[in-house]
């Protein structure tokens, strides 16, 4: 399928190798002041821009792939179905064949999910952020679910390495009839190693708008710990890994999606919390800890309770 065709169904651009479409108009100061050329592989040379484009459509009983265009280094694997308790939801998982990101790396995702879809996406292994020299890494990611959708995006972990300046925005568009189950996570750094918060800056932004346009809710993460401690009260005290789970739902109450997780999660022993998204759109859940296998498994108790009140089923164990 060529551009045009999939930027038709998938409401983009069709020049998606225009460096417009994969450049952030906007850099959080912390991000920006970093910006220059790189004398190396600049942007734009080969390798230094990967671009995912997946389109999902229901096929008779099933959700299927009917739309794709990568561009190396992104790349995604045929689409699984194994969940025995969800047979007609595909698994698609994102990879990298750069095994990380790099100085001057910049990253464009775009899935669009049609009407009654259901839909889980992730990543094979972490994303590693090394060490930069110069300029920055971004990556966008734009995610669109129609009525009666039901979106998963559930990537692996993040980890800086020592001075890198890692920039990600997450765009969602969802309708009112429809799910969208998403987490982040990210370390402080290669723990194992001595590392701790000796990244340059980690930012993020995650804005969720109604198929209007109209904001339902924003959060961003500003992380620089060369400018401001980030091991402090209101941040991340003295906690190496963060996770954040987001559920943007009208099926259940959102009260009832918070408390399901608040009490899952206060058996974990983890510093954690739970509320209610703004205008009760759904609810969040926010998981601190040491180490990444504790917060891993915190963060699937609470995707598993709320897939359970959602759908009547259980998560599955992704390291199948």
């Amino acid at each position: 399928m060529g551009l045009a065709e999939l930027a038709r169904r998938s409401g983009g651009s069709p020049d998606r190798l225009a460096p417009d479409s994969y450049t952030a108009t906007w850099l959080p100061p912390q991000v920006a002041r970093h910006a220059s050329g790189v004398d190396m592989l600049p942007v734009g040379s080969p390798g230094k821009v990967g671009i995912l484009d997946l389109a999902f459509e229901l096929i008779g009983d099933r959700t299927e792939l009917t739309a794709l265009y990568q561009k190396a280094p992104l790349h995604t694997t045929r689409p699984l179905y194994y969940d025995p308790e969800w047979p007609d939801m595909p698994y698609a998982m994102f990879l990298s064949s750069s095994g990380g990101v790099i100085q001057g790396d910049r990253y464009r995702i775009d899935v669009t999910c049609g009407a009654d879809t259901s839909v889980h996406l992730s990543t094979v292994a972490a994303t590693r952020v090394y060490r930069m020299d110069q300029d920055y890494a971004s990556q966008l990611v734009n995610l669109t679910v129609g009525p009666g959708g039901y979106l998963e995006y559930l990537p692996g972990h993040t980890i800086p390495y020592v001075d890198s300046r890692y920039y990600q925005r997450i765009g969602v568009t969802v309708d009112p009839d429809a799910t969208v189950v998403l987490g982040e996570t990210v370390m402080g750094g290669r723990l194992v190693r001595g590392e701790r918060h000796a990244y340059a800056a980690y930012c993020s932004d995650l804005e969720v708008r109604g198929p209007d346009g109209r904001l339902i809710f924003a959060d961003p993460m500003r992380l620089a710990p060369s400018e401001r401690a980030v091991t402090g009260p209101a941040v991340l005290a003295g906690f190496d890994v963060v996770a954040s789970l987001y559920v943007v739902s009208g099926a259940r109450p959102a009260r009832e999606l918070a408390d399901a997780m608040h009490d899952a999660l206060s058996g974990t022993g983890l510093r954690a919390g739970a509320g209610v998204l703004p205008g009760e759109r759904g609810a969040w859940a926010r998981i601190l800890g040491d180490r990444s296998p504790e917060v891993t498994a915190a963060l699937h108790l609470a995707w598993d309770v709320v897939r359970r009140l959602l759908r009547g089923v259980p998560a599955p164990d992704r390291r199948i």
